[in-house]
């Protein structure tokens, strides 16, 4: 039987953003029913450890059962509407896997303030909510009848898993509600040679899961306030109360450093069993570098020339009667891979490793643990958090990480998520503990470079370009594979015109190069800014910022829960001269600023060019993770960059100037 646990990381983020625990189900909720109603839960408007909440969680309930055929898991929830806006929680998705899952044994029903029931008779509906990597994620979808304030509504259904296959399992406590009393219980999968490991983090004080004898691992929690969200937040799933569940095979082992020995020499073998072809891959590397080439050019044509196979982790998934048509077999080794001419993520950057080990690099295959979602913690023993896989490689006596299997991802960096992140760097003897490396900001950069003119009107308009690098050419690149010429437009028109805190135009005039990773993004526009110029009195007055609608809403809140989390070290830069009509003057411009923090710096400056300004501004973020209690320091630092960027050019219209 084998064992599943890569979910989409996308899929699990949308089942824990709406509280529905883990994948699976059982039918406990199917036959037994809705639980009966209290007196107190109708009559109530309020509740004291949830002031001003718009609804709450009476009671929830999940129970999975691992130990049949079919894998499945009971969801039940009781809601109290308290507030108009609570009534949204009437509208309910359950989020599933076509190819793996189906809900079924759907029931609900709405319990109105007198007690009257309004059974849920309509329709369940399917549609498709997001495609990520060619998998459908779609939601089951229903809404309960004559909801008011002061109803309850409740609901259960079975979600089943494909037979034959075993999925790890997690409960999460935390919801985007808050939870008056919840049960959780796991039969877990029994069969000879399958053992279950189980971690928590989060819980309430004085709670933790408990085994009856007769295996059944259970967890009763009460009072679990609302998941509350954050920008730049770390993953909620490690903000959340939360139970995860691991099934391995043989008896698990107590010590980490013996558990991840074994892991490193069972993955180590695997990638050996790939990559070894050493005769193919020497003939293979002939082709693409010369005898002459440096140490550097041989691993860059090396990394363009895998970039240039088809990776079909970034296609659409095809039907099983197109697969069967072009008759694509699973790759089984770089051997085949090379010859084939397409191969996915993972296969991709392995042939990397056996490429450049052919032309004689040290080199080693590394797991890394994906941050996007979750960091790993190697005391809890979980290796199916190290799900990404990266390419090591010595020169000049420094480690090198290189990632080609990520579309469109530079020579030289790798995807943000896998960055400053732990890996193991594999090896007969069982590998060893690596970190990853965190590029410094300049490395992913987003540049405006222009020149405008202010007419007599005060509109601002004339040519700009915006060039992209590294990390930030990297996911527009990735997020606009699919899309044609026309989305592709649009989409860098919106994101210029987002930059800029007024109403703009913004026309792309250039076709820019969408297709390869060692190359800036660049967008040329003509752009038109109306109104940009404010009167004051005879004077005229405009920002010394263009380019800084992000910064102007960041860290607005005085309080702060989590830590602050930027996905990468990222630099600004705006290089913008505006020419000014006809007989104006400048009266006066702010003062140069400068503001470094170490993390994250800022600087601007206005030179008044006698006919033209020059605009020039640069700011950098040099960090990943800033602890809370730095929070008042970094929100403060931000309020200095948006007076930075409000500071006032105060300009004397030629007709004002002849007069005096």
């Amino acid at each position: 039987m084998p064992i599943h646990s890569r979910f989409s990381a996308l899929f699990f983020a949308l089942m824990i953003a709406l509280g529905l625990g883990t994948w699976g189900s059982t039918t406990v909720w199917a036959g037994e029913g809705f639980r009966p109603v209290s007196q107190e839960e109708l009559k109530m408007t309020s509740e004291p450890l949830a002031p001003g909440a718009a609804a709450i969680i009476l009671y929830r309930q999940v129970d999975r059962d691992d130990n049949g055929r079919t894998s499945h898991e009971d969801n039940y929830l009781r809601i109290k509407i308290l507030k108009e806006e609570g009534r949204k929680y009437a509208d309910v998705e359950i989020p599933f896997f076509k190819e793996s899952q189906d809900v079924v044994h759907v029931k609900a029903r709405t319990i109105k303030p007198d007690g009257t029931i309004a059974e849920f008779d309509g329709k369940v509906f399917e549609k498709t909510l997001v495609k990520e990597h060619g998998r459908r994620v779609l939601v089951k979808t229903f809404a309960l009848p004559d909801v008011q304030v002061g109803s309850i509504i409740e609901y259960f259904y079975t979600i089943d898993l494909q037979q034959d296959f075993l999925y790890d399992s997690h409960w999460i406590i935390s919801h985007d509600l808050f939870t008056q009393r919840a049960n959780f219980s796991l039969k877990p999968y029994s069969r000879e040679g399958f053992y279950v490991r189980w971690n928590w983090q989060r819980l309430p004080s004085g709670v933790v899961p408990t085994q009856r004898p007769d295996g059944v691992v259970e967890l009763e929690v009460s009072n679990v306030p609302a998941f509350q969200r954050e920008d730049f937040m770390p993953p909620e799933d490690e903000m959340k109360a939360r139970v995860d569940f691991t099934y391995q095979r043989d008896v698990p082992e107590k010590e980490p450093d013996k558990f991840w020995k074994r892991i490193g020499k069972e993955r180590n073998s695997q990638l050996e069993g790939f990559v070894g072809k050493r005769s193919a891959m020497e003939q293979a590397v002939a082709q693409i570098v010369s005898p002459n080439d440096s140490q550097e050019v041989k691993l860059h044509k090396i990394y363009d020339r895998v970039q240039q196979i088809r990776n079909t982790s970034y296609e659409f998934r095809k039907s099983e009667q197109e697969e069967k048509r072009e008759k694509e077999k699973p790759v089984e080794n770089v051997e085949q891979l090379w010859s084939r001419g397409y191969g996915n993520g993972v296969q991709l950057t392995w042939l990397y490793l056996a490429l450049v080990r052919a032309a004689g690099f040290e080199a080693y295959g590394c797991w890394v643990a994906d941050r996007s979602n979750y960091f790993l913690n190697p005391a809890w023993m979980q290796d199916r958090k190290l799900d990404a896989n990266v390419a090591v490689v010595k020169l000049n006596g420094q480690d090198r990480y290189f990632d080609p299997g990520g579309k469109f991802t530079p020579f030289g960096l790798l995807t943000w998520s896998e960055t400053g992140v732990q890996g193991l760097r594999l090896d007969k003897d069982g590998g060893s503990w690596i970190n990853t490396t965190i590029p410094p900001s300049s490395e992913s950069r987003i540049e405006h470079s222009g020149k405008l003119r202010l007419t007599e009107s005060g509109d601002l308009e004339g040519k700009l370009t915006v060039t992209y690098t590294g990390l930030e050419a990297m996911y527009h690149r990735q997020e606009m594979r699919h899309a044609d010429e026309t989305e592709r437009k649009k989409f860098l028109e919106d994101a210029l015109k987002g930059q800029i805190p007024v109403g703009a135009e913004a026309e792309l005039t250039n076709k820019p190069d969408w297709d390869r990773s060692d190359t800036p993004l660049v967008a040329e526009f003509d752009l038109k800014v109306p109104g940009w110029a404010a009167s004051a009195g005879k004077r005229e007055t405009i920002p010394a910022g263009i380019l800084t609608a992000w910064e102007r809403h960041v860290f607005e809140h005085a309080d702060r829960t989590y830590p602050v989390y930027f996905e990468y070290p990222y630099e600004k830069a705006d290089d913008v001269t505006i020419e000014l009509p006809l007989g104006w003057q400048v009266v006066s411009v702010p003062p140069a600023q400068t503001l470094d923090a170490h993390i994250i710096d800022y600087e601007m400056k206005v030179e008044n060019n006698a006919a033209t300004l020059r605009l020039t501004r640069k700011f950098s973020v040099d960090a990943v993770l800033v602890e809370q209690k730095y929070y008042a320091a970094l929100r403060n630092f931000f309020q200095a960059v948006r007076n930075g960027d409000e500071e006032q050019i105060v300009l004397q219209p030629g007709a004002a100037s002849a007069a005096n």
